[in-house]
């Protein structure tokens, strides 16, 4: 094999010579001291037949033909008294080929195994290249590029702990000579260089490959740096990773290793619930939990007895078990935690308390199988590693808090962003006057203007009654098949009786389903039909069969047939997601016209309230426009969600069609935070009418006939003053002429309502054919400026 082997491509070609060794043991055969110069004579004369060893050898066979000799030549260089300490050999810089070594190093290579090939750590070809160019450039040019980094070595021992030895040169043994391939390099050359370390190309535009030799060679030395460089590793693993989940625990423990020389360590964590005084697992995917083992949470009085607790709590110290079994001896009223970890192969454990600002997050766990391995000494090494855990664990909760929270905001409260500036300047009140005991005042916005739609899914009970009334009719249909074929080979009474009751279920079933019937069925189902059934399953392998047939056809949580209702609650579910998506992408549109309030709710459909006015957004100039042009954005966005629900049918389980509302309301009023609700409503009786007609407006009919004032296909709008009649009728005039809405327009009388009267609708079709338009939404300026044309 030849050196230049080992790379893809270099500048150099690498000669291994010992001729500045030899001359200087010329010098010394030259002097007056008789033992030296003797020594270095003899040595010269021994050399003399072989003058490859000056010339330079490049074919790595001959350093095992010269292994004695070259031994000798390096023997002031190499000491025998420091063998067994030094890891020391004989190289050339950035090259893998390594000679001459110390015995020391020799025993690290032998534990490495046969296989073992050692490269210096994230060192790639055109790194190595570029260094190589360095190297002329400082030894033949005479610069001070200081192109040093810390390079490694990383070797495992005998029982495969990854051990990292730092890597450092000498050179004072090695020269730099030009052949004739070598490009001149000038003063302008090393200033682009300089500039330019990435770039290869123009690398070895000036240092062409092998146009340079490096004849001689170097001595490598070896640092152990293996709790230095784990803890880097360990540093640059959590920094690199936003979340200490996706931390590798195989990394993380191949780390820990290195730093405690442990083949065998485990690492875990266990969270702490101080305030229900739990061990919880961690929401973390890769870590495991030694205290827990397979439990999602276990009290902490059941794993430790309240002295050693008492420790582990409120005193921080670390918890160190060298020998679990003599522990027990001699800490008998801990034996429940020893049998625990037993159980687990767990010998000797360090537990070590993760705190940030006198918060308590959890515990490190490491674990070996082997006794003593762990003790209190080298639980010392935590010191240094602890900190960067803690800041991880300590963000990533951090982190974890936010995005509940802000899943909490968004999916839980009513506290839009629109309104979130009263609230904080509330919450800031208090939290400055930390002494303050008053009651926190009353989130109040006056003189808004509501706004309130729906689409709804039409029929959804009467579905849903259908769907329910299918799945049942389907399992007594399954189970009289099944207490059939047991009854003619097991012909008792009790089997002849379900039959019997099964079958007048059945008939049941076929008449109008009852408010109770689903619930009365299941309950006796599970119940009364499941043990009889299951008392059977071993009777004969036919019988068994039938049984694993029909329970396999079941839904697993509720052990019923659930096909139907499966189908109609994923469709359910589809619709109402998909028309929540739509309508929160538009308002991310509308918030833009003016900052407003916004809610929306999932029912069977969605619901959605707005709330307009000076008081919602203080800073901003209100004007009655931003009104006039929410409502136009409304209408706009319920012919949307419907052209999304034209467009989602086909590919629906269950057959469901949708109707759409809008409630037109132009009194302003009050809306109140109401504290023990968690959520915004209206304030006063007055405004009480609004909420009245909100709830019964849909199921509502035309008056003097039982025709619903809503219909699939159509958008209906209720009123009560001419003026927002009108008001309407141009913004449905202005998207018929953008083709969004058809041409006829409706208008009748609602029937009246309890408490409630004059209320009238217009109702007009939607087109399922148009929205295409790509600069969004139009807005009131559009509806003006049409208008203007005509």
């Amino acid at each position: 094999m030849k050196i230049e082997d080992e790379h893809y491509s270099s500048p150099l070609i690498a000669k291994i010579s010992f001729h500045k060794v030899l001359e200087t043991l010329e010098e010394i055969a030259e002097s007056d001291v008789d033992y030296r110069s003797d020594y270095a004579k003899a040595l010269l004369a021994h050399t003399a037949p072989y003058p490859e060893l000056r010339d330079g050898i490049t074919d790595l066979s001959l350093l095992d033909k010269h292994e004695k000799l070259i031994k000798n030549l390096l023997a002031d260089l190499f000491p025998t008294a420091l063998t067994n300490n030094e890891i020391k050999a004989a190289s050339i810089p950035f090259f893998n080929t390594t000679f001459n070594h110390t015995a020391r190093f020799k025993k690290i290579l032998n534990d490495a195994g046969q296989d073992f090939n050692k490269t210096i750590r994230n060192f790639e070809d055109n790194q190595f290249y570029v260094f190589c160019c360095c190297l002329i450039l400082n030894s033949y040019y005479g610069y001070h590029f200081d192109f040093s980094q810390p390079l490694f070595y990383d070797i495992p021992d005998a029982e495969g702990v990854m051990k990292h030895y730092r890597i450092m040169y000498n050179g004072d043994f090695m020269e730099i000579i030009r052949t004739e391939k070598a490009i001149d390099i000038t003063d302008e050359d090393v200033v682009l260089l300089m500039d330019n370390f990435d770039d290869v190309a123009l690398w070895k535009e000036k240092f062409p490959e092998e146009s340079w030799i490096s004849k001689g060679f170097a001595i490598v030395s070896l640092f152990d740096a293996t709790t230095e460089s784990a803890i880097s590793s360990l540093k640059s693993n959590l920094l690199v990773s936003d979340d200490f989940a996706e931390v590798n625990e195989g990394n993380f423990e191949a780390i820990f290793r290195s730093i405690y020389k442990i083949p065998d360590l485990r690492i875990g964590f266990t969270e702490v619930s101080t305030e229900d005084n739990l061990f919880k697992l961690a929401p973390f995917a890769d870590i495991k939990s030694h205290i827990l083992a397979d439990n999602k949470e276990i009290n902490c009085n059941n794993m430790f007895c309240s002295e050693t607790l008492d420790e582990l709590l409120e005193q921080r110290k670390y918890l160190i078990i060298s020998d679990v079994e003599a522990y027990e001896v001699k800490h008998p009223s801990e034996c429940d935690l020893v049998k625990h970890l037993l159980s687990q192969n767990i010998r000797s454990i360090i537990l070590a308390p993760i705190i940030k600002n006198n918060k308590m997050y959890g515990f490190i766990e490491l674990v070996s199988a082997r006794p003593r391995e762990l003790n209190s000494i080298n639980a010392n090494k935590l010191e240094y590693i602890l900190p960067f855990l803690t800041d991880t664990i300590e963000r990533y909760y951090s982190e974890l808090q936010n995005e509940v929270d802000a899943i909490i905001q968004k999916e839980y409260t009513a506290i839009h962003h629109s309104v979130y500036w009263k609230f904080r300047e509330e919450a800031l009140t208090h939290v400055n006057k930390r002494n303050n005991r008053e009651n926190f005042k009353e989130i109040v916005f006056r003189e808004v203007y509501p706004l309130y739609g729906q689409i709804d899914v039409k029929g959804s009970s009467t579905a849903r009654n259908e769907s329910t009334e299918k799945d049942l009719a389907l399992q007594i249909t399954k189970l009289l098949s099944l207490f059939r074929f047991i009854f003619k080979q097991e012909k008792l009474p009790l089997i002849e009786q379900h039959i019997y009751e099964l079958e007048s279920i059945e008939d049941e079933l076929k008449k109008e389903l009852k408010a109770d019937t689903e619930a009365t069925v299941q309950n006796y189902i599970i119940n009364e039909v499941h043990p009889v059934i299951q008392h059977f399953d071993s009777a004969n392998s036919a019988i068994h069969d039938k049984i694993a047939q029909y329970f396999g056809t079941l839904d697993s949580k509720v052990k019923m047939v659930y096909e139907s209702r499966k189908d109609f609650d994923d469709t359910l579910s589809v619709i109402n997601k998909q028309m929540a998506a739509v309508l929160d992408e538009k308002q991310a549109q509308a918030q833009q016209f003016f900052p407003h309030y916004y809610e929306r709710f999932k029912t069977d459909g969605v619901e959605h309230n707005l709330y307009i006015g000076a008081s919602i957004s203080p800073k901003h100039s209100y004007n009655p426009l931003y009104l006039n042009n929410l409502r136009l954005w409304q209408l706009q966005a319920m012919c949307e969600m419907e052209n999304e629900y034209y467009k989602l049918k086909p590919s629906l389980r269950y057959e469901l069609d949708v109707t759409s509302l809008i409630l037109v309301f132009s009194s302003p009023i009050s809306i109140r935070f109401r504290m023990d609700e968690k959520r915004f409503d209206v304030d006063g009786t007055y405004n009480a009418r609004y909420e009245v007609v909100k709830k019964r407006i849909d199921k509502s009919n035309i008056k003097g006939t039982k025709e619903r004032i809503t219909q699939k296909g159509k958008i209906t709008i209720v009123y009560t003053q001419k003026k927002e009649e009108a008001e309407y009728r141009r913004y449905i005039q202005f998207l018929q002429h953008q083709n969004m809405l058809g041409n006829v327009i409706e208008s009748f009388d609602v029937e009246d309502l309890q408490g409630v009267t004059g209320l009238k609708a217009l109702r007009v079709e939607v087109s399922y054919n148009n929205l295409q338009r790509p600069e969004g939404t139009y807005s009131y300026e559009d509806l003006l400026k049409e208008l203007s044309h005509k």
